[in-house]
């Protein structure tokens, strides 16, 4: 992570921030606390904030701010920042059955890892994992904290329709789709739950900074979840994140 963090023009109203060179937890928090630190001291002008890995991109008014000014008063900020207290982050528990038409991957993961079904599934619901940011399609989740034991190649040939809520491994990574699309993760199971709804109020369920902990269901449980999500009467269950668990 930088001592300080570096302010990059980005066209005639955009703004990078970059707090540092790699994925780790420690940017994660400082980005984090400045989002945090925006929020509290209601800057005007400010029209979009997003995060990434190791950035925030920051969307400005430029007949509000002059760049010069803006990074100026965001350097103010981020000065501020060791005394900010940072709410602990949430916990958002995703169910998933895993393998047979909903994770046709799964045998490959186990293949190539050496480990069972069983074993490959208890490591995969094992883990809190940190969402970092969303990209690629519209609430998709960049999660850390994969265990090495089940990193898994990407398939050689992509597939061209991935339905919405798979649960995918792409070498040390594993996510969602949220949407059906395109992709090349290898399939291990599938949530019953909208990760983006574009009707809601908050259409992105998972927010950078919280913690995905997923959980098997079987198939019977999917399809009454599903069916709920359908209704709109499923309550998403969440927890606070208090340390490593």
């Amino acid at each position: 992570m930088y001592k300080k963090a570096k302010y990059l023009a980005a066209g005639d109203k955009g703004m990078v921030i970059e707090f540092g060179n790699s994925i780790s937890k420690e940017i994660n928090r400082k980005l984090r606390s400045m989002v945090l630190a925006l929020e509290n001291s209601d800057t005007p002008g400010i029209i979009e904030v997003v995060p990434t890995y190791r950035s925030l991109l920051i969307t400005y008014d430029p007949l509000v701010w002059k760049f010069a000014e803006l990074a100026a008063h965001l350097e103010e900020l981020e000065n501020k920042l060791a005394s900010l207290t940072i709410p602990n982050p949430r916990i958002i528990l995703l169910p998933v059955v895993y393998g047979g038409e909903y994770g046709p991957d799964l045998p490959f993961v186990c293949e190539h890892s050496g480990l069972t079904q069983a074993e490959v599934i208890k490591i995969h619901t094992g883990t809190n994992y940190l969402i970092y940011m969303l990209g690629f399609t519209p609430g998709f989740p960049y999660l850390g904290g994969m265990d090495q034991r089940i990193a898994t190649p990407r398939l050689k040939n992509p597939r061209t329709k991935i339905p919405g809520g798979s649960v995918g491994i792409a070498g040390s990574q594993t996510g969602v789709y949220p949407l059906e699309s395109p992709g090349g993760w290898q399939l291990i199971g599938r949530t019953p739950l909208r990760l983006f709804d574009p009707e809601q109020d908050q259409p992105a369920l998972l927010q950078a900074g919280d913690y995905v902990r997923f959980y098997q269901v079987t198939e019977e449980e999917y399809q009454t979840l599903l069916q709920q999500v359908k209704e709109g009467t499923y309550t998403v269950e969440t927890r606070e994140y208090t340390g490593e668990e």
